[in-house]
């Protein structure tokens, strides 16, 4: 048998929560995909961004040290750019002998040139949808503060799936699978949807789906962010006036949008399988962050450090992984490429800060030495500062604008109870904020370790 292929799903947004069993998104696609695999409960984005995040999906760094810190089309040219001299997973894969395909959102740096980073094939990049001749049954804006233009937020429309950028994709990567699946040489297909990121649409169908007076509330969307960085409350007077209706409405529309996503990927994983290929195939799903959703009275994701932005699905499958497993394994997209090098027999990526979970994906309960994780944020439009560090159940989040927050995830897994000021916490606090420090030096983050000038010494230890 040939080196396996690998079919990977990327959508952009999307919670890791709605992968959970008693969520009220329907996956049936994504659930027997599940059921196939290893899904990831803890996996999460190096950063809650798309272009950092990717970036660190496609070269195992963390933003740092791959140079794309914020979104790159809302900086100017010379920021937020990648370096090039890293090579990317998908130059590994040719080098062994691959077939490449990309389809979709890239957002990874400016020049969309996709051949330069390893992949042969490429759709094309992802355009802003024109709803002009759209009609829409539900439809809701943001309109204040006065000064800011109205934004679409959430709506059902007449437009079917099939019709709207995620069908375009799919049927691009079809074409890629109906040639590659005829080639002797192993094949590797990434299909990335922009789908489920705001605005949240969906067609009528499978807005149908939902009812929505039946779908719950966030458990935190009414938490008044007491002991909270008080950014994330300003952050929350957008939808401070939004009803129960309105919170569900959105939700029904983003849960809609994904079933959306799940109907497509299925298209892609059932021509997989009509060619006989599915069991020499990894299937790899997962995004690049999620979204607030109504947590602590938020939406999207980049003002805040909740677990609704960083934690994102993962599900992986295929020869060598285990079947039907929850994994409680830490890992985050900055390992997903070094593990699909292993997986695949390809030379791996040198000097990086992943590092490969295989050994999880044939032991998913063998987890002791995955229980830390690491991220960074760096603002976007307004500049701000943060590093998130997880150690088993314990998370601890280092603010540049405010205090530092700290979370027991087992007893508070909505983050409602920030115990950094907590006295009877003060071990723990300094304890994380020493490992946050051991992981800035060595993976190299200059600007942070160095930060021994009197008025920015506000760490409960410092670097040293």
């Amino acid at each position: 048998m040939s080196s396996p292929n690998i079919l990977f799903l990327m959508t952009d947004q999307m919670q890791g929560r709605v992968l959970e069993p008693d969520n009220p998104c329907q996956t049936p696609y994504l659930d027997r995909l599940a059921a196939r695999g290893v899904r990831f409960r803890r996996a999460y984005t190096p950063n809650a961004v798309c272009s950092p995040a990717r970036a660190s999906l496609m070269t195992g760094l963390l933003p740092h040290n791959h140079g794309v810190l914020f979104v790159e089309h809302t900086v100017d040219s010379d920021q937020a750019v990648l370096r090039t001299q890293h090579p990317h997973w998908a130059e590994r894969l040719t080098e062994a002998g691959y077939r490449t395909g990309y389809y979709g959102k890239w957002h990874v740096e400016r020049s969309n040139e996709l051949s330069r980073f390893g992949w042969q094939e490429q759709g094309k990049q992802a355009m802003r949808h024109d709803w002009g001749s759209v009609n829409f049954s539900l439809e809701r804006f943001l309109e204040s503060p006065a000064g800011y233009h109205p934004n679409r937020f959430y709506g059902v429309c007449d437009q079917p799936a099939s019709e709207r950028g995620m069908g375009e994709k799919t049927d691009a990567a079809l074409r890629f699978l109906d040639a590659a699946i005829e080639d002797d040489a192993p094949w590797c297909c990434f299909v990335s949807f922009t789908e489920p990121h705001d605005p949240f649409y969906c067609h009528e169908d499978a807005f149908a789906q939902y009812d929505v007076d039946s779908i719950p509330l966030q458990p935190n969307v009414y938490n008044d962010l007491s002991g909270q960085p008080n950014l994330y409350k300003r952050s929350a007077q957008v939808w401070s006036g939004w009803t129960d209706r309105e919170h569900r409405e959105a939700a029904a529309c983003y849960y809609a949008s994904i079933s959306e996503i799940d109907e497509q990927f299925g298209r892609l994983l059932e021509r997989v399988e009509r060619a006989g290929q599915l069991d020499n195939t990894i299937v790899v799903l997962t995004s690049d962050h999620g979204d607030f959703l109504g947590a602590h009275g938020l939406y999207c994701k980049n003002i805040g450090a909740f677990e609704e932005a960083y934690n994102i699905p993962l599900v992986v499958a295929g020869p060598g992984v285990a079947e039907a497993a929850v994994s409680d394994a830490r890992v985050g997209l900055q390992d997903v490429g070094q593990t699909l090098l292993e997986l695949v027999g390809a030379q791996p990526l040198r000097q990086i800060d992943g590092r490969s979970f295989a050994p999880v994906l044939a032991s998913p309960h063998e987890t002791s030495d995955y229980q830390q994780g690491f991220a960074e944020y760096f603002g976007g439009r307004y500049i701000i500062s943060q590093r998130l560090l997880w150690d088993g159940d314990w998370k601890f989040v280092h603010n540049g604008f405010d205090y530092d927050e700290l979370y027991n995830l087992a007893a508070d897994p909505f983050e409602m109870n920030n115990l950094a000021q907590d006295p009877a916490h003060a071990g723990r606090l300094e304890a994380m904020t020493r490992q946050m420090w051991q992981i800035v030096v060595a993976s190299g983050d200059h600007s942070l370790f160095n930060t021994h000038y009197p008025s920015m010494r506000m760490a409960a230890v410092g670097p040293g």
